[in-house]
C-alpha cells in the first residue's frame, strides 16, 4: 500500500501536563515520529507499546556513533598508508610517522572508549 503524502495541518494546544502524558504515551510506543503517533491515536488504529529493551536502544546509539568514528579514523588511516607509497624522501616519511602516531592514538583512545561504554553496559545488564 502506498504511503499518501501528508499535506494538511492540525494544530492543536496543549496544556504542559497533558504534552507530558502525551509524550509520556508516545515514548512507550514503537511510533518513531510524534506525528505517527498522533495520527495512529486520532485514527483509532492500533499502537503498539515498546517492546524493546530500552538498554539495548541506548547502547545501539553509543555503538552506532563510535562505530562513525572509528570508520573515519579508518579511512584517514588509509589515506596514510596511500601516501607512504607515493613519498619519495626521508623527510616525506618523518612527516607521515608523525601523522600515523597522531591517528594512532586516536584509534586507541576510540578503542578504550568502547571498552569502558561495553564494560558500563555490561554491569548494568547485570544487576
Amino acid at each position: 500500500m502506498e504511503e499518501q503524502t501528508k499535506t494538511k495541518w492540525l494544530h492543536i494546544r496543549l496544556s504542559e501536563q497533558e504534552n507530558l502524558i502525551i509524550q509520556g504515551h508516545f515514548k512507550a510506543s514503537t511510533c518513531r515520529k510524534l506525528s505517527e503517533y498522533c495520527r495512529t491515536k486520532l485514527l483509532d488504529r492500533p499502537i503498539i507499546k515498546s517492546y524493546r529493551d530500552r538498554s539495548l536502544d541506548d547502547f545501539m546509539t553509543e555503538m552506532i556513533a563510535l562505530r562513525f568514528e572509528l570508520n573515519r579514523i579508518a579511512n584517514n588511516y588509509n589515506q596514510s598508508v596511500k601516501k607512504l607509497h607515493t613519498l619519495s624522501t626521508i623527510t616525506d616519511f618523518r612527516t607521515w610517522l608523525m601523522a600515523y602516531d597522531i591517528e594512532k592514538n586516536t584509534l586507541f583512545n576510540k578503542m578504550e572508549e568502547i571498552r569502558t561504554i561495553i564494560q558500563k553496559f555490561a554491569e548494568r545488564w547485570l544487576q
